[in-house]
């Protein structure tokens, strides 16, 4: 009878049971530790500098912090928070930038006029020539008031040279200044009926042609900056009752448009 073979005692393989029953503990006791440490209260102050310095890089574009404030300290300054800040309006600084870039140029346009209106007004006074000649401010920006008696015999469209030396003086000071130019002409209500000039309107729009023409001819201004505008007696600037009243009336008026209306007209 065979004898029977001993059996061979089962390594096992892996870690030991007890390895397991500890490794599961130390996990149960770091997610204790990591709850704790969730419930704590954290450095506030520190938090929000955090979340400002991401802020400041756009990553935040909305409300300071996602973290309520439960318990803010006393070193806590609103500023410092962002809830005295608007960021969703005006989120970086380059906003504000653009902002005072486009005022500090309207005020430089602003100051080209007023500059203008000064040395036109020295010009007149030098010259003397305030009775005849009138620069003043609206809203369409300087309005340089010239009556015909300075530029024009009556019912003529010619300018005459005691008119030349003004005309050349605005023609350098607008080369100073980018705004547009429109020449307005205008007549008193009575009525002409010429070959040349069948109605106030043909010769309302020639004075203001020719004032143009001048200008451009004496200086290097581009022409596409100027527009010519005939009103013949339709905008008067005192009543048409008697004579002086009709000289008055009849005018060419300068102006050197703002570039707010400019762009109002345009769009318009």
């Amino acid at each position: 009878m065979k004898s029977r073979r001993p059996l061979k005692k089962r390594e096992e393989k892996g870690a030991p049971r007890w390895m397991v029953t500890y490794s599961d503990l130390m996990t149960l006791i770091l997610v204790f530790f990591i709850l704790l440490f969730s419930m704590s209260q954290i450095d506030l102050v520190k938090f929000e500098a955090i979340s400002e310095s991401f802020r400041n890089r756009m990553i935040f574009d909305f409300y300071p912090s996602p973290v309520e404030m439960e318990n803010p300290t006393e070193k806590t300054d609103p500023l410092e928070s962002g809830e005295a800040s608007n960021e969703f309006e005006n989120p970086t600084n380059e906003v504000n930038a653009t902002a005072y870039d486009s005022e500090a140029e309207e005020a430089s346009d602003e100051n080209d006029l007023d500059q203008l209106v000064e040395e036109v007004e020295a010009f007149l006074d030098k010259n003397k020539l305030n009775e005849v000649i009138s620069a003043n401010r609206t809203d369409r920006g300087v309005v340089l008031v010239l009556q015909e008696q300075l530029l024009f015999d009556s019912g003529e469209a010619k300018v005459l040279e005691s008119g030349k030396p003004f005309l050349s003086k605005v023609g350098t000071l607008l080369t100073n200044i980018p705004n547009d130019i429109t020449v307005e002409g205008h007549t008193d209500n009575r009525p002409i009926s010429t070959f040349r000039y069948p109605s106030n309107w043909e010769l309302s729009g020639a004075r203001a042609s020719s004032v143009i023409r001048y200008i451009v001819s004496e200086t290097s201004l581009d022409s596409e900056r100027f527009s010519a505008i005939a009103y013949a007696e339709t905008r008067p600037a005192v009543p048409n009752d008697t004579p002086d009243n009709w000289s008055k009336n009849r005018r060419v008026e300068i102006v050197i448009l703002e570039d707010a209306y400019n762009n109002k007209q345009t769009s318009s």
